[in-house]
């Protein structure tokens, strides 16, 4: 993937091939510098350090710093192992592992569903097994699955039977609790396709994206692989686990209509806010991006205080607000 011909090192860079809340609106960026300024609060401090896992170009800290607000001091950290972009703003530094000792927001949007785990298959003998790929995509049964990869499996995606499959997520779990434990103090946010134990995919998630369509999964370098994240399993205590819709609600981002009123009084006004709108319903739609899931991880400060905003924004009437790390959350598998 990132290799001299790897997919994540083309010109166009991952925003050439797939959309994501972060290309789809600059609410979503607002909505994380809203949660960065709550953070920064939360431990008292105006001078906050904000890390963003799997930065891309860097499109979604760009983002950020344009919207944070007046006397909050950031430093940015792009965390990514392509190289750095020409033109990026010089405050951000580039990094190919997450800085040790800071404090405040670490967010890694779409980063776990790129850590690479292991595929695992019933067969007909009803024996859990490896499946192995070759690079041109052609698969076949392994070994069965054993050790620490078996009991996963019995806790988090138990066997549902010959022909399923399930995606071991040892590995996510383990590069999640690696990444949060470089906070000092702050909260940590991964965002991603998730499902939870009551309702893991009998099939698994694995697939290629690449040029806006979905593909085969051929491992060589040539698209994207992805397989949705068992955010429930990389939670550890004192995490939240719940929808994007949810979540940035209680950011102020809800895709309410502007009233009728303001379209005969400032009608430019009305019309920005409608487009403002409808790019708030796009990030919050369900069956859509509103259905990721957020995993919300606080250290050393209380869960919900970075959700909470001075000059009223938060929790939208209706919102259903978070649910807590327990089998049975109502996460649903989702690829726009």
């Amino acid at each position: 993937m990132y290799g001299p011909e790897g997919f994540y090192l083309r010109p166009e860079g991952p925003a050439g091939h797939f959309r994501t809340s972060v290309h789809a609106s600059p609410l979503f960026a607002g909505a994380v510098a809203l949660l960065l300024a709550g953070t920064a609060r939360a431990l008292g401090t105006d001078e906050v350090a904000l890390v963003d896992i799997g930065a891309g170009r860097g499109e979604l800290l760009t983002g950020i710093l344009a919207a944070v607000p007046d006397g909050l001091a950031v430093r940015p950290y792009a965390v990514e192992r392509a190289p750095r972009p020409p033109g990026l703003d010089p405050r951000i530094e580039w990094r190919a592992e997450p800085p040790a000792g800071v404090s405040g927001l670490l967010f890694a949007n779409e980063w776990l569903d790129n850590v690479p785990v292991d595929v695992a298959e019933t067969d007909p003998d009803g024996v859990v097994r490896y499946v192995l790929v070759r690079p041109d995509g052609s698969e076949e049964l392994g070994e069965p699955v054993d050790g620490p990869d078996a009991e996963w499996l019995a806790r988090w995606w138990p066997p549902a039977g010959p022909g399923t499959r399930a995606e071991i997520g040892r590995p996510r779990d383990e590069a999640w609790a690696a990444a949060v434990g470089t906070l000092e103090r702050g909260l940590a946010v991964a965002v991603d396709y998730a499902h939870v134990r009551d309702a893991r995919p009998p099939f698994g998630t694995l697939t290629g994206f690449l040029a806006g369509r979905e593909v085969r999964p051929v491992p060589d370098g040539s698209c994207d692989l992805t397989a949705h994240v068992a955010l429930d399993a990389c939670a550890l205590p004192g995490a939240e686990l719940t929808g994007q819709r949810a979540a940035l609600h209680r950011l102020g981002v809800s895709g309410e209509r502007p009233p009728l009123s303001l379209a005969s009084t400032d009608p430019a006004a009305y019309v920005r806010a409608l487009a403002a709108a409808g790019e708030a319903a796009e990030l919050t739609a369900r069956g859509g991006l509103g259905e990721f899931g957020w995993l919300t991880q606080p250290v050393g400060i209380a869960p919900a205080d970075p959700f909470t905003a001075p000059d009223g924004v938060g929790t939208a009437p209706g919102d259903p607000g978070t649910a807590s790390n327990a089998p049975g959350t109502a996460l649903r598998d989702c690829r726009p």
